[in-house]
């Protein structure tokens, strides 16, 4: 069972990039091809299209949080020793975690609402529900990898171990 847990900790948000990915680069191809081809489009593909970039931006979020990839401007940090650099990660992701439970808060409040009225898609005719857990549910995996992040910080501070800085883009 460990391995499995394991195996989701490091691919889940891979799976579903991936998945979502698929999802709307097929979709989108199916549509060209039917306005192209056959003149004719429907709204379902775009509502598709629309929804699979919003969850493949939300749990693209969360990965990069886990990878420490997001963009950042670090000369500064090149500069500080090892612990005064796990110190300012570890204020980072504290500060990110608050960010982060204010703005799960405020979007499962969104998603509550829509929950409450019944509002559906336009051209899917399925609950909105669906597609505006899209945001508590980034937020809430961004959660899960600032914890992990910090307590992997928190473990490299005591052992003295440099901090895990991520892929930098360029260098």
């Amino acid at each position: 069972m460990s391995d499995f847990i394991k195996s989701l900790d490091r691919n889940a948000e891979r799976w579903a990039l991936l998945l979502f990915y698929v999802m709307l680069v097929v979709t989108m191809a199916v549509e060209v091809l039917r306005r192209e081809v056959f003149a004719f489009s429907s709204i379902w593909g775009e509502e598709i299209v629309r929804y699979s970039f919003i969850y493949l931006a939300w749990i693209g979020a969360a990965a990069a949080v886990k990878e420490r990839a997001h963009i950042r401007i670090d000369v500064v940090l090149h500069y500080l020793s090892p612990r005064l650099k796990a110190l300012l990660y570890i204020f980072g992701d504290l500060v990110m975690l608050g960010v982060a439970v204010v703005a799960i808060y405020y979007s499962f409040e969104t998603v509550m609402v829509s929950a409450k009225y019944g509002s559906v898609s336009h051209g899917l005719r399925v609950s909105m529900v669906w597609f505006l857990m899209a945001v508590p549910t980034g937020f809430a995996l961004m959660i899960v990898r600032l914890i992990q992040s910090f307590l992997r910080d928190l473990r490299d501070l005591r052992t003295g171990k440099t901090v895990f800085e991520g892929d930098k883009l360029f260098d």
